[in-house]
């Protein structure tokens, strides 16, 4: 079984890290931050696009502001197969 994240990598993605700035609705004159990262297609980035649309619709804070990283780890003709293994006495 492979990793989940590995596949991704070879499809293409890579790794997205996110910073929200946010209002809470009670508290206007206190800037939050949000960070978290998230493999995710440049350059549109359809799974941070969807968490965004769920943060408009779901939850009462008011965004300041979005800044994304993005970073190509591997792509599909980086990776290569190996048929043996080398053992080092």
């Amino acid at each position: 079984m492979s990793d989940r994240d590995f596949e991704r990598q070879l499809a293409g993605y890579g790794l997205t890290t996110v910073n929200v700035h946010y209002w809470m609705p009670d508290h206007r004159s206190l800037l939050n931050q949000l960070t978290f990262q998230q493999y995710d297609l440049a350059p549109r980035f359809p799974r941070l696009e969807q968490f965004l649309d769920f943060w408009r619709t779901d939850i009462e804070a008011v965004l300041h502001s979005v800044q994304i990283a993005h970073a190509q780890l591997i792509g599909p003709t980086e990776w290569q197969a190996v048929d043996g293994v080398i053992t080092i006495n």
